[in-house]
């Protein structure tokens, strides 16, 4: 029932959207006590082997768990391997748990348009802990973190460089920072990084006045620092509960998603529009062929659209 719930808000058929926004509406009220953890990272950081871990280690500590997998989409093909189920070969078959893949699409920040109703009826169902994995795109992860209490950013060994660019724009995110693969000779590079990660954190401000990002080395293949991440994004939700930063936090995340929705449906109204339509293609062919500028293009269009009944 909740994978059917969770396909019905990700359709864009006009009556699904409608049946969709009645059961989000009617659910909406009842939740809010779950545990919202985002996790990302560089492809090959080990996301999918984290969450596998991790996930095992919640369900046997008594936590329902579901995990709302972001898969990348083929820019050409639009098509999406949807395998994090296979990745996840532990949690996949936990009857604790449940991992829903879903394409990312052309959303900014790798995350899903229904993300946040997904997230809505994993708790409803039952399920307190709600793990999303987003594909790793850099700074656009805005739009996770700001859907989610507890932002974990994992990171490899061989900081350095690195910290430069894309991924200070995620640690500037990041609640927590882990540099992930700390075993066997990895180990002595795993502690430098995080040495140069909590560096770097000290001279950004922080998010709250009530949490320092903490830096730790863990591995996922050997479950080490897995239960002392845990006890971080408890400790954190505890002190933003104490000061009521977490209410307001969720509060301003609320309309945030109202501003989202509103977007996501004019841009669907905008193109469905037939004065949109009739003359789209053409104008994208002359901007394509720089016989129109994107300006004009753009005002042509909007006016088009304003104009029509």
């Amino acid at each position: 029932m909740l994978a059917r719930a969770v396909t019905l808000v990700e359709s864009r058929r006009s009556d699904h959207r409608a049946v969709a926004s009645e059961v989000v509406a009617e659910l909406a009220p009842t939740v809010g006590a779950a545990v919202r953890v985002g996790i990302t990272g560089v492809p090959g950081v080990g996301k999918s082997t984290f969450i596998d871990q991790f996930g095992i280690n919640l369900t046997a500590a008594g936590h329902r768990v579901a995990v709302l997998a972001v898969d990348p989409t083929s820019q050409r093909t639009g098509g999406s391997i949807l395998g994090d189920k296979t990745r996840m070969e532990r949690l996949a078959v936990d009857p604790n748990a449940f991992i829903r893949p879903s394409p990312a699409g052309a959303t900014l920040g790798g995350v899903t348009r229904t993300t946040r109703e997904a997230m809505i009826l994993c708790e409803a169902a039952g399920f307190d802990v709600i793990l999303v994995e987003t594909v790793g795109v850099g700074q656009s992860e805005t739009v996770v973190a700001e859907m989610v209490d507890f932002f974990l950013v994992l990171m490899l060994s061989g900081a350095g460089d690195d910290l430069q660019g894309i991924k200070k724009g995620v640690l500037e995110l990041a609640d927590a920072v882990a540099v992930n693969k700390a075993d066997g000779d990895n180990i002595h590079r795993a502690n430098s990084a995080a040495a140069d990660y909590r560096h770097a954190l000290h001279l950004m401000s922080p998010a709250t006045p009530s949490w320092t990002p903490p830096v730790l080395t863990c591995s996922s293949l050997h479950n080490e620092s897995l239960d002392e991440l845990w006890q971080q994004i408890q400790l954190h939700r505890a002190k933003l509960d104490a000061t009521g930063e977490l209410t307001t936090k969720r509060q301003g995340q609320q309309v945030r998603w109202m501003w989202a929705m509103i977007a996501d449906r004019l841009t669907e109204e905008f193109r469905s529009a037939p004065a949109v339509g009739d003359q789209l293609r053409d104008i994208e062919s002359q901007v394509r062929d720089a016989n129109l500028p994107a300006t004009i293009a753009a005002d042509r269009l909007l006016e088009a659209f304003l104009s029509s009944d």
